[in-house]
């Protein structure tokens, strides 16, 4: 049950990570998009941050100070192949292995996780518990419930069972792929994302489609992508850059599932 349990949260975070990178490539811009001049709600102009960048080159600015940054929050939903359903992700990690948030499937209950040092804790919901335990008899099952529901679990980042998940609390691992080229970036309009000026910028790659959100006040990091492609819809809002990950070992009684055989 315990492995069941934490291979499937491994995928819940490979996922989050894989659609956040997929389409947040930056490449040579095909589309010979021309920056134009922002204006304020004042109707006034302001600089253009991006003056005299293709569309690609702005996607190449995101990607570096994205993925130079020493932390984030990962916040948002992408679709799960295996399950058909959608994985929700909030959590914040950085480039030394802390991270600390919570993960589920919709609808199938939430998971909650920290991992500092070498210690993973995570602690699960009935509904998630239940959800993971399909084809175990209903005895098990509700021993399981009973045994971890509502319950912060540790376990060795290092063992076999944790060691998966564990990479994908390190940023470098989630933002690995990040600077891969890619190309037919254009531009879009200004907006806002939890109001933060950025720019759109479109990718499109045969039958992928994409949004990258650009930040265009301070470093130009990504501050939101978005997946239009059908069959793989989905959204990661980036934000907390730089912050210290609030990854503290729970207070109260922890379960060592080393010890348990878990």
């Amino acid at each position: 049950m315990g492995r069941k349990i934490r291979v499937a949260l491994g995928i819940c975070l490979a996922a989050a990570a894989t659609a956040g990178l997929t389409g947040c490539q930056p490449g040579e811009n095909k589309a010979g998009s021309k920056p134009s001049t922002s204006h304020s709600s004042k109707g006034t102009k302001t600089k253009d941050p991006f003056d005299g960048l293709t569309a690609d080159e702005i996607a190449d600015r995101a990607m570096k100070a994205t993925t130079g940054a020493t932390s984030l929050r990962m916040k948002g939903e992408v679709p799960d192949e295996e399950s058909g359903g959608t994985i929700r992700v909030d959590f914040a990690l950085d480039k030394k292995g802390e991270c600390a948030g919570t993960m589920g499937l919709k609808g199938q209950g939430e998971a909650e996780l920290i991992k500092t040092g070498d210690t993973l804790y995570m602690k699960y919901d009935e509904a998630f518990l239940r959800a993971q335990s399909k084809g175990e008899s209903k005895a098990d099952t509700d021993a399981a419930v009973a045994l971890l529901a509502g319950k912060w679990t540790k376990m060795s980042a290092k063992g076999s069972d944790a060691k998966d998940i564990a990479s994908f609390c390190d940023l470098d691992v989630v933002l690995g792929d990040a600077e891969d080229g890619t190309s037919g970036a254009t531009r879009g309009k200004t907006t806002t994302v939890d109001g933060a000026p950025a720019l759109l910028l479109h990718e499109k790659a045969g039958k992928e489609r994409h949004t990258l959100y650009v930040a265009t006040e301070g470093e130009p990091y990504l501050l939101r992508f978005e997946s239009h492609t059908p069959g793989d819809r989905g959204h990661l809002t980036l934000s907390d850059y730089n912050k210290p990950v609030p990854a503290q070992k729970p207070s109260g009684k922890i379960l060592d599932m080393d010890q348990l055989g878990g």
